[in-house]
């Protein structure tokens, strides 16, 4: 499904990525397979990120959320493998564990402002 916005919810075990517009949501989970190792040991999240940045296909405008540090690391990871998902990026918010319900009011309400500070004054 091609929709304008995206909202990704992760952390290092674990995303959840929601595509919207005005009519349809769709959600999906994509598992990390690695296992990922505590007190700030670096673990192998190429390959999934490389899922997260799949699933992110034709969308437009992607804000990540999350806990801890995976969304900024994903950020960084897309900037030099996948440029066209890091160009979509548009911020990195903290969010504990929201319900995919909750996920989407929020991207909502974020987007929102960031449509109306990207529209046309003379339209308004």
């Amino acid at each position: 499904m091609t929709t304008f916005h995206a909202v990704v919810w992760m952390d290092h075990t674990e995303a959840h990525v929601v595509m919207f517009d005005r009519e349809h949501v769709q959600s999906q989970r994509i598992k990390s397979r690695s296992h990922h190792k505590h007190q700030g040991k670096v673990g192998d999240d190429a390959a999934y990120f490389a899922d997260v940045a799949a699933a992110l296909d034709g969308t437009h405008e992607v804000l990540l959320a999350g806990p801890g540090i995976a969304r900024n690391q994903f950020r960084d990871w897309a900037v030099t493998h996948k440029a066209a998902v890091a160009e979509t990026i548009v911020d990195s918010v903290s969010a504990d564990h929201p319900t995919d319900n909750q996920l989407v009011a929020m991207a909502r309400q974020y987007f929102k402002k960031f449509d109306n500070m990207a529209a046309d004054p003379t339209l308004v």
